[in-house]
């Protein structure tokens, strides 16, 4: 069926004014002017009156842990505790409500040390004291770190002999561990509590697709898949589960892996799934105070954060990219890890450009290393929201100064360079119009403005969350703006945002995300 949409704001991103749009086939067939695109209309054309509300692009996720929003509807929410009694009480309570059995895991999510009353991580002792025969672990609202309690510890073998993984500690006192771990180490136990079985995990897969849709999203990233995920991906796609356009990023140590199970998936969608290439982490994060700087935390002139890979580990990594055709993402908070990543990609500068590497967060990028950037095809992609939701914090652990430099999104745009925005979902909610929002304003939950100078126009944030993200992902010829040719990806908002007060951004409203012409959230 032709559909032809009408009597609203089209914002196209492509410097074109319109009236209407003919999709067809989920492909945009045409658009223009209500004569034009009218003169197309049969017996079997749908007419939608869009009520003079907007049109404009659907959303594309450049980066988030599409995985990691499925398991965390069974996790307990930790976001709004303002202490370890509100924490032990919320993990009390799902216990009962839930009424899980002794010995069974629970995970809860969403703490923030920065924010709660005793300016500290709980350790064991906390969780013990509640819940004392489940297996529990919190993990902190960056992902980056966390604490396992006493039956945990015991369960995962982890005693005061327990060496730390590279790139990560555990915690000990008196030589015991504490509970508290950081990065690599943290990550690797947490890969090895149990999944859940895979209808459970199926339906929160399909919960997680319908809430990206509730957000204007129509390609979403797994920006960590671990081999363990394999399965559940062949069940997704047996069962043509997926309704999205999925793209996942790889652990280079598990590449043959995938490559072997979804041969047809390598840098191709087939049943809205694609492998896009290599997922790499180079430190943490700069509210853990994991991130790898070049200048020390304001309160102690001799940390730095540290890295979790060696520079060899980063060059032979750039080297399956180049050598399988495969895009390279890293994780780079700090500018000591953004240093590294450039470093590495130099030593390659002749063959890099085509995979278009992409720095994920570039937090802390300088401003001296931007042109960098360009010279090697670089892609930033910066997590926006930080200004508001740890602005205050950054100011703490840099000072003002530097903190007015994070996510240089202004800098990066006056060199010409192709930058994307993302909320690292589960982190944050998959808000793109919070991002536009604080991508605009740049103000701190303290009312702080956060960089004057790196503020962004309102038409600039849409397009890194569309257009940039697109050929992100080498999609540009597909997604990411309206043009004849294009997929039918697209979203019905109730105001134009660029026609509001910037404090209005925030609060629009998804009222339609279409999908390749076929609407999947109302």
């Amino acid at each position: 069926m032709k559909k032809i949409y009408y009597n609203g704001d089209f914002i196209t991103l492509e410097n074109t004014e319109i009236q209407a749009i003919l999709v067809e086939d989920g492909i945009i067939k045409k658009i223009g002017s209500l004569e034009k695109v009218f003169s197309y209309k049969d017996k079997n054309t749908r007419l939608i009156d869009l009520h003079e509300r907007t049109m404009m692009p659907s959303f594309i996720d450049s980066h988030s842990h599409f995985s990691g929003v499925a398991n965390n509807f069974l996790k307990v929410n930790l976001e709004n505790c303002k202490n370890f009694k509100e924490i032990q009480d919320k993990l009390k309570d799902f216990k009962i409500k839930k009424n899980i059995d002794d010995n069974a895991w629970i995970l809860a999510d969403g703490y923030d040390h920065n924010y709660l009353e005793e300016k500290s991580h709980p350790k064991k002792q906390v969780i013990d004291n509640v819940l004392p025969h489940n297996p529990v672990v919190l993990q902190h609202k960056s992902g980056h770190v966390g604490i396992f309690n006493s039956l945990a510890l015991k369960i995962l073998n982890i005693t005061s002999s327990t060496p730390s993984i590279d790139g990560g500690i555990i915690e000990k006192v008196d030589g015991q561990p504490t509970g508290y771990m950081e990065e690599n180490t943290f990550l690797y136990f947490l890969n090895k509590i149990p999944l859940p079985d895979i209808n459970t995990l199926l339906n929160l897969y399909q919960k997680a697709q319908d809430h990206y849709l509730s957000y204007g999203i129509t390609t979403i990233q797994d920006g960590m898949a671990y081999d363990s995920f394999i399965p559940i991906y062949q069940k997704l796609l047996d069962n043509q589960k997926l309704k999205l356009d999925l793209v996942a990023y790889i652990s280079p140590q598990d590449s043959y892996k995938f490559f072997s199970n979804f041969k047809d998936h390598i840098r191709q969608y087939k049943n809205n799934f694609k492998i896009g290439g290599y997922k790499i982490f180079l430190d943490g994060s700069p509210q853990g105070k994991t991130a790898w700087m070049r200048a020390p935390y304001i309160d102690d002139p001799n940390y730095f954060g540290y890295n979790t890979m060696t520079n060899l580990e980063v060059e032979n990594t750039i080297q399956m990219g180049i050598t399988n055709n495969m895009q390279v993402l890293a994780h780079c908070n700090g500018d000591k890890a953004a240093e590294q990543f450039i470093n590495s990609i130099k030593k390659y500068e002749d063959t890099i450009k085509h995979i278009r590497p992409v720095m994920i967060h570039a937090q802390f990028l300088g401003i001296d290393q931007i042109d960098d950037l360009k010279k090697y095809n670089i892609i930033p992609s910066f997590f926006i929201s930080h200004t508001f939701h740890w602005g205050d914090i950054h100011i703490k652990n840099f000072g003002y100064e530097r903190a007015c430099k994070i996510s240089p999104a202004n800098s990066t745009l006056k060199k010409n360079i192709i930058f994307t925005f993302h909320q690292d979902s589960p982190v944050l909610q998959p808000n793109m119009f919070e991002t536009i929002w604080c991508a605009v304003t740049r103000i701190t939950k303290s009312g702080i403005m956060l960089g004057k100078d790196e503020k962004i126009s309102v038409l600039d944030a849409i397009k890194a969350l569309t257009l940039n993200s697109a050929y992100q992902y080498f999609e540009e010829n597909e997604k990411g703006s309206i043009k004849e040719g294009k997929k039918a990806d697209l979203i019905i908002i109730d105001k134009n945002p660029l026609k509001i007060d910037t404090d209005e951004i925030k609060n629009i409203k998804i009222l339609e995300t279409i999908k390749q012409g076929v609407t999947l959230f109302r």
